[in-house]
C-alpha cells in the first residue's frame, strides 16, 4: 500500500516522554523532529508551522500555528490545553488513552491502604507495639469489600476501576451525563442526580475531563451531600472539584477524607517546584497527596507510542484515524 511521507514534531518536554525509540514504530520514510517547549531555537518555529503531525499537549494564541498539519495528536487523553479554534481547518485532533489500568491500581491501592494498614503495623510493631494484633478489639479493621465506590463519569478509567472494584466485592455506583447500564454497575444517576450520588458512597472518585461542563462540578453543595466518613478522589482534572470547597471540607472534617492526584498549580518548563494549590493541603492529616501519578506506567507510555504510531500509520495510508476528538472542517 502506498504511503506518504510526513514530518513528525515532537513539542516540548511532555512530548519529549514518547520520544524514545519511536522510528521504530514507524516507517522509515518520515521525519521526526524534536522541538522544545519554548519553540525559541533557531528554527522551531518553521518546522512547527510546516508539520504534518505535531505531537503536543497545548496550543494557545502566544504560539506559532501548526499551519500545515493534518493531525494534531496529544500523547494524553486530556486536551483541554489545546484550543481547538488554533487549528487549521484540514486538521483532526486526536488523543490516547492507554493510562486506565494504571489509574485503576492507584485507586485500589489507595483505598486498600485505608483498610489494610500495612504500613503503620510494621512501624508499630519494630516498636514493640502490636497494634493489629488479632484477637483484640480494638485491633478490628474494615474490610473494602463491604464498600461503594462511586465513580463520576464512566469513561475509559472509571470502566476499569469498576472491573477492580467488582472484584473485590465492592458495590458500584455511577453518575454520568448519559444514563448507564452496565454489567459492572449496580446503581446510577445521571447528573442531575449528582447530590444524591454524592450521599450514596462510601468513596467519589472524579475522572471526569476538565470542560467548561465539568468545572467545578462538584462544589460546595456537592460535597456537603457526601458522607461524614466519606473519602473523595480526583484523578480526573483538579478543576473539577472547586479548590476552596474541597479544602474546606477537608480543614472541618466534613467529610472523612481525600486522595488528590490532580491539582490546582503545576510546575513549568521554567519553574520545577511549586506547590499544587493556594490553599495548604499539605497541613491537613486526612488528605493523601500524589503529584499526577496515578497514570504514569511503562506500560502507558508504551501503550500510548502504539497509538501515536497507529494514528500517524493511518494519515501516511489515507486511512480513517482512531481517538479522533474533531476531524477536519474541510
Amino acid at each position: 500500500m502506498n504511503t506518504t511521507p510526513l514530518k513528525i514534531v515532537f513539542h516540548g518536554q511532555n512530548a519529549a516522554n514518547f520520544r524514545q525509540g519511536f522510528e521504530a514504530l514507524i516507517g522509515p520514510e518520515h521525519q521526526i523532529l524534536d522541538l522544545s517547549d519554548a519553540l525559541d531555537l533557531a528554527g522551531e518555529c518553521a518546522h512547527y508551522e510546516s508539520a504534518d503531525v505535531v505531537i503536543g499537549i497545548k496550543l494557545n494564541d502566544r504560539m506559532p500555528a501548526p499551519l500545515k498539519g493534518r493531525l494534531f495528536h496529544a500523547p494524553a487523553a486530556g486536551t483541554d490545553a489545546i484550543n481547538t479554534a488554533l487549528l487549521p481547518a484540514q486538521c483532526s485532533l486526536a488523543n490516547c488513552h492507554g493510562h486506565e489500568n494504571a489509574i485503576a491500581e492507584y485507586v485500589i491501592a489507595a483505598l486498600l491502604t485505608r483498610h489494610v494498614p500495612l504500613a503503620r503495623a510494621d512501624q508499630d510493631l519494630r516498636q514493640q507495639h502490636w497494634t493489629y494484633w488479632a484477637g483484640r478489639p480494638t485491633a478490628l479493621r474494615t474490610e473494602l469489600g463491604s464498600q461503594t465506590i462511586g465513580l463520576l463519569g464512566f469513561g475509559h478509567i472509571a470502566q476499569t476501576v469498576a472491573l477492580r472494584a467488582k472484584a473485590f466485592g465492592m458495590r458500584v455506583y455511577v453518575a454520568n451525563r448519559s444514563p448507564i447500564e452496565h454489567a459492572t454497575v449496580d446503581q446510577s444517576w445521571t447528573l442531575d442526580g449528582l447530590h444524591d450520588f454524592m450521599g450514596s458512597a462510601d468513596t467519589v472518585v472524579v475522572s471526569l475531563p476538565l470542560t467548561e461542563n465539568t468545572q467545578g462540578l462538584v462544589d460546595a453543595g456537592a460535597i456537603a451531600c457526601m458522607k461524614s466518613d466519606a473519602v473523595l478522589m480526583n484523578v480526573g482534572r483538579g478543576p473539577v472539584i472547586e479548590e476552596k470547597a474541597l479544602y474546606d471540607a477537608l480543614k472541618a472534617r466534613k467529610i472523612g477524607g481525600a486522595v488528590i492526584d490532580t491539582w490546582y498549580q503545576y510546575p513549568t518548563p521554567t519553574q520545577s517546584h511549586c506547590s499544587p494549590s493556594k490553599y495548604d493541603f499539605s497541613a491537613l492529616d486526612n488528605v493523601l497527596m500524589t503529584p499526577h501519578m496515578s497514570g504514569w506506567t511503562a506500560g502507558t507510555v508504551k501503550r500510548r507510542q502504539e497509538t501515536l504510531a497507529e494514528n500517524i500509520g493511518r494519515l501516511s495510508r489515507g486511512e480513517a484515524l482512531i481517538n479522533v476528538l474533531r476531524g477536519p472542517l474541510t
